[in-house]
Formats: structure tokens, sequence, C-alpha cells
């Protein structure tokens, strides 16, 4: 049995936490540092010095900026190698090739004599361990959405001849927009600016030898830099992401454009983005993503008394009201952060309207904030369902683009969806709804693996087969079926079992190995899996006992981990883009508080909530 007198100090505990780490109105939350988005910075930077230099036959005056960031990103960067001696995206992620060979490029971009003490000749020898190109084209296979831009950094570097790198056709990006879906580019939907720069940087330094390609790709040159212009947000970061940036910057550097405003502005965004021990995220922040998490994790009758008003508002204002000119997208969506570079999608966006379903049935909310609410849940439930792709899956961010990773389909997003359209279906016309619903249910069961897991799109596990996350993925999928009041189908009965048979022996789940200082190997849950787990599984627990008993070793292992203070301790579960780790310091507590709100009230009395330990020892 749980110790309910834990349960309630744990909750009490982390809910406090929760709203401490408030920045204002919303939570801005901290991503992890990322050895691939520093070397891919350092790389834009130093070529963009480089070319000024060579353009002015002298020292720029405003390269001290530039230097500065360099020589502090170099210095964190040697600090990341790991023993093996490759790096990996953060400071707790394996070594891969792809980070590897990005700072490895960097630091030869840079002249930096770093052999002196073997950094080099390490990351060398672990290159060639991994099988070096061959080995980057197999971890990304057919998708050229990032293998291509990281040839393209090393050939900037000397460590990779131009032959290597696959010319990007960036003269289609001179098309109509409506028209990308039906183009089978090479390159995921939201990397068009690295198909418009690295295209045109390989195209500077490799033309092609058939004549009419060469004029139809002179002739793109400057409308596909239109195209860049028009996609570049205020900030200056595509996507706020700091790899797409960088290429974008060194790829058009390199092609004798260093003074071209897309440039930089994109300088001014890498350099504002940088932190001050030298290190770049991946992306600048999940405010949006962060404030939705939290205010559903922490329920709203509890939260009404600390400011929701503010907090609400400042997620409104996060909605998109005009077309994107990144994605085309329709308005009516919500992105990761409130910055400009973020972009409208299904997963943000159904985060954002289960948030505000919560609030518009309290006592507090004025007739007119409810208006105002069910205004934008109207346009936000309208954007997923013309999204919703052929398939009846939802994908991240356009609808019909392609196959490649990260713009199909995902359980995960479809499961969000989903959850979304039954929060607001008053608003959907029964026969719309349905069918959206039934199209969404039938892509799950076709998505099902044999052992009932699924897969989500944008998290993993680096200590799982394919870097593959079944946790994240079932626990998101479960949570649609129960929102949905179909706990009881057959695809849902399948997915608990799945779920349960990844349990640990410790009574977490998910993890990975972990070195001890004894010199030994230990598998280790994490806290965000386990969470997951735990929540998708406690609507049943009362009804069949070994989930009963799953639920209870699992929030007992949730409790230890918070009693030994280890309940900050991140995970690197997500992915970026094309298998880029991150992790986000606020996802451990932001799931905790929401598994543990939800045990309390499963399994303790309303009237007993709210007692001190006291007046529940008697």
């Amino acid at each position: 049995m749980i110790d309910r007198i834990r349960l309630l100090e744990a909750n009490r505990q982390l809910r406090r936490e929760l709203l401490a780490e408030r920045s204002g109105p919303h939570w801005v939350g901290r991503l992890a540092s990322s050895a691939l988005a520093t070397a891919t910075a350092i790389s834009a930077l130093s070529i963009v010095q480089r070319q000024r230099r060579w353009e002015q036959d002298s020292a720029d005056p405003t390269d001290g900026p530039l230097s500065e960031s360099i020589v502090r990103g170099l210095r964190w960067l040697s600090q990341q190698q790991n023993s093996d001696g490759g790096w990996g995206d953060t400071d707790l992620s394996h070594s891969n090739i792809a980070t590897s060979m990005l700072a490895h490029a960097a630091f030869r971009l840079t002249g930096v004599p770093a052999e002196t003490n073997g950094l080099l000749d390490r990351a060398e020898q672990y290159m060639e361990a991994q099988g070096g190109i061959k080995g980057l084209k197999k971890r990304y296979g057919r998708d050229k959405t990032f293998a291509v831009p990281i040839l393209t950094n090393c050939a900037l570097a000397g460590t990779v001849s131009w032959g290597k790198v696959s010319p990007l056709p960036f003269e289609l990006a001179a098309l109509p927009q409506s028209m990308y879906r039906f183009l089978q580019l090479p390159v995921v939907s939201y990397a068009i600016p690295a198909l418009v720069a690295i295209g045109q940087v390989r195209f500077h330094h490799r033309p092609p030898w058939n004549p009419i390609s060469r004029i139809t790709r002179n002739l793109a040159l400057q409308p596909s830099l239109e195209v860049l212009e028009r996609m570049q947000p205020e900030s200056g970061g595509y996507l706020e992401a700091i790899p797409l940036t960088s290429f974008v910057v060194m790829s058009l550097a390199a092609a004798g454009k260093v003074q071209h405003p897309v440039v930089e502005k994109g300088v001014e965004f890498l350099l504002a983005s940088a932190r001050e021990d030298g290190s770049w995220p991946i992306d600048t922040n999940l405010s949006t993503w962060n404030t939705s998490l939290a205010l559903n994790a922490l329920g709203m009758q509890d939260f009404a008394e600390e400011k929701l008003d503010t907090c609400i508002d400042w997620l409104l204002s996060c909605q998109h009201l005009s077309p994107h000119p990144f994605t085309g997208a329709a308005p009516g969506g919500w992105g990761w952060s409130d910055l400009s570079g973020a972009v409208p999608d299904s997963d943000d966006t159904p985060g954002a309207l289960l948030a505000l379903r919560k609030v518009v049935d309290l006592d507090t909310t004025t007739d007119e904030k409810k208006q105002k609410i069910i205004s934008a849940a109207r346009a936000g439930i309208q954007w997923l369902l013309d999204l919703q792709n052929r398939d009846g899956g939802w994908p991240t961010f356009c609808r019909g683009w392609g196959k490649l990773p990260f713009d199909r389909s995902g359980s995960d997003l479809t499961a969000h969806a989903l959850r979304a359209l039954q929060a607001w279906h008053h608003l959907i016309e029964p026969s719309e709804w349905n069918q959206a619903v039934q199209r969404g249910l039938r892509f799950l069961g076709r998505k099902q693996l044999p052992d009932g897991t699924w897969t989500p799109l944008w998290f993993g596990n680096q200590d799982r087969t394919n870097d593959e996350n079944p946790i994240y993925g079932t626990a998101k999928v479960l949570r649609g079926f129960t929102d949905l009041g179909k706990s009881d189908h057959p695809l849902a009965q399948k997915g608990r079992i799945g779920l349960l048979n990844l349990q640990n022996l410790d009574g977490g789940w998910g993890g990975g190995l972990r070195d001890l200082d004894s010199g030994e190997s230990q598998l280790l849950s994490s806290i965000e899996e386990t969470a997951l787990a735990v929540e998708a599984l406690l609507p049943e627990m009362h009804r069949d006992e070994r989930v009963k008993k799953s639920v209870e070793t699992g929030i007992a292992w949730l409790l230890e981990e918070v009693n030994a203070n280890r309940h900050r301790q991140p995970s690197p579960i997500g992915f970026y883009f094309a298998k880029l780790w991150y992790y986000e310091d606020l996802y451990p507590l932001i799931f905790l508080v929401s598994t543990l709100g939800s045990a309390v009230r499963q399994m303790i009395p309303p009237a007993d909530r709210k007692l001190t330990p006291a007046q529940l020892t008697h």
C-alpha cells in the first residue's frame, strides 16, 4: 500500500517547486547545453569571421564578439569529449558519429591546436571506429535533412571533399510553397532554409557539369535567397534552432554572401543565444510547451489563486493568428515558444487546448474570458482537423508532406490531438468529430507493435534499439484512449500489457545503463518515463490487480526518488529533429507533479487531501 502521508507531502512539495519555477506569467525552463549546437555555432561564426577578413583584407572591428564566443565555445566543447573520443549531444548522451564529426570540424575550422592534448587524435579514432561517412549515412538512411548539412560543415573545414556532399535542389524552393509537398524533396518540411543555403554553397564550390543545370541554378540563386529572407523570423533564428541557423549562416557566408541580411541576422541570433559558459542549447526555449504542461499538471482549481488569469492571457497570446511564413500553416495553432522562430505544430496545439479547456469551466473565469478562450479553441480545433493526414494520423507541421522521419504521422501526436478533440467535442459537428476520431483510432491500430506498444515521433531512449521509446509512446496513446472513454478497447488492453511488461525490476520504467563509482554498470529508471507510465496506468488500477501492483511499485519508486532529492535529475529523452537529443530541466518536475496529483485524486478521498500529516495519522 502507498504511504498516504508521503504521497500528499511529496505532491505538496513538488507543486510548490513547480510554481516557484514560473518566470512571470509562464514557465520558460532550460534546455540542456548541446555539444552539437555548440559545434555548429562555432563553425558558423568562424567562417563568418574568416570571410569578413578576406573580403576586407583586414580584421573587421566587429570580430571581437565573434572571437570571444568562438574561444569560449571551444573551451566548453573540449571539456565535453567522452572517454571514447566522441561527443554526445548533451552531457548525458552517448557519443554519436554526427556530433563527433561536427565537433571535430569546429576545431579544424578554428585552427586551434587541440592536438596538444590528443583531443583530435581521439576524435579521429572514434569516427573511424564508427565508419566515418558510411557510419553517418547509415545513421540517417535516405533522409538528407541532417547528413548533408554535416558533410557540408566538414567540407568547409576541409575534412571531407565536396564530392562527398550531395547536391540539394535549392531551385525548387523558389516554387510556390503550396507545391513543396508534391515535389518529393530530399529533406523534411522544416529544413527548407538548409536546403537553400547548403544547396547554394555546394553549387558554389562544385557546380554541376551539365550546362542546363548550371544555368537553372544560377537563375534560382536570387529567388531562393528571397525565400530564405521571407522565412527568417524577427529573431534571426530559424525555428529558434541553433544548428539549423548555423548551417544557413556558414553556408551563405562560404558562398560569398557574408554581408547578406540573412547572415547578419543569423549571426546576431547566434551571439544572443550563447550561454555564459560558452555553450549553446539546441533551441532557445520551450516556453509555450512547458507552460501548457505545467498548467495541465497543476490542476486549475488549486492554481486559481496563483494569478491564473495572467498565465492564460499569455498562453492565448502565443496562438498564431496569421499564416506562418515558414511552413505556410493556417492560423489557429500554437508553437513550442512565444519567440518569433516557433512554428505551429500538432503537439503544442493540443497541449494548449487541453490547458484552456480546464480553465473555461472555473467559477473564477469571467464570461468575457470564457468567450475569448472558446474563440481561440475553435480556431485551434479547426487547425487540428485540417492537419489530419489521409492515413488518419497527425503529422507535426504540414499535412501530406511525405514519409521522411519527423514528417510522417506520429502515434503520440495522434493521441494528443484526439484528446484535444474530445475535450472540445461540443465545438465540432458530431459527424466531423466522429470521422476524425475513428480515422485516428484506425491509424493507432495500424501502428501498434506486436508487443502492444507504440513508439513516439519526438521522444526516444538512447539505450533502446533504434533509439525508440515505447514507454513514452504507449503512455501517451493510453491517455488518449482513457480520455475518449475507451479504456476497454482491445488496443488499449493490449497497450497496457505492453507497458506493464516494460517495468524495470526497481519498480520504475525506462532509463538505461549508468556507470557507478564502483566501475560497474546498473540499469536505472528515469523520472520522466516512470511518471508517464504510472499516470497512464492509474485509471485502471482499481479494476486490474496487476495494474494496481505495478502502479503502487511505480509510485513507491518515485516517492523514494523525491525523498532522496533525485527527482530533478533529467534524462535525455527528447528528440529535437533528425535524432538530435536534448533534455529539459523542467520535464522531471512537471511529469512528477502531474502523476502524483493524479495519484492523490485516485487514492485519497477529497476530504483527506488538505489534512496535515498529524491529522491523517489519526
